[in-house]
């Protein structure tokens, strides 16, 4: 499998984060990958994120959003999905990069959700367009996820 190397990087473009991940899709308007958190064992809001565990990421070119669908180490399980809201992601050659913009969205396999850092993408030095762009995906993943859990419910 091919390697491919994320860049997170603040409103300032700069790099707060980097790690390895390994490509599964690559197509016109997204690229999905697969990597291991690798950061100590985190509760997030009753969502355990264990060192180990399975993240399958997708990014979008053309969306202001990722999504990383979230397995357990031990079996495989569903824990849940932990979405950034930022700036649609830019690859050049083996590197991947988006711009995080703070806010983002946790969603449990019951479907509850929970926003996240909303004071701190409040206090980015960001332009209007920009603040406005990064609201409306939340709406639009916040929806998206509600129309997922009536549709399960449904079958």
């Amino acid at each position: 499998m091919k390697e491919i190397t994320v860049s997170k990087r603040n409103e300032h473009n700069q790099e707060t984060w980097r790690y390895k991940a390994s490509l599964l899709e690559n197509k016109d308007d997204r690229i999905v990958l697969e990597a291991r958190f690798d950061r100590e064992d985190t509760n997030l809001h009753g969502m355990l994120l264990a060192k180990g565990d399975r993240f399958i990421e997708t990014y979008y070119t053309n969306r202001w959003y990722n999504i990383y669908e979230i397995h357990a180490i031990e079996d495989d399980h569903l824990r849940g999905w932990y979405c950034n809201i930022g700036h649609p992601a830019e690859i050049e050659g083996n590197t991947l990069s988006y711009i995080d913009l703070a806010l983002d969205l946790l969603v449990f396999p019951d479907g509850r959700q929970v926003v996240l850092d909303e004071e701190e993408f409040q206090k980015l030095e960001i332009s209007p367009d920009t603040r406005r762009m990064a609201l409306a995906a939340m709406d639009e993943l916040q929806a998206g996820f509600q129309e997922k859990v009536k549709q399960g419910q449904n079958t």
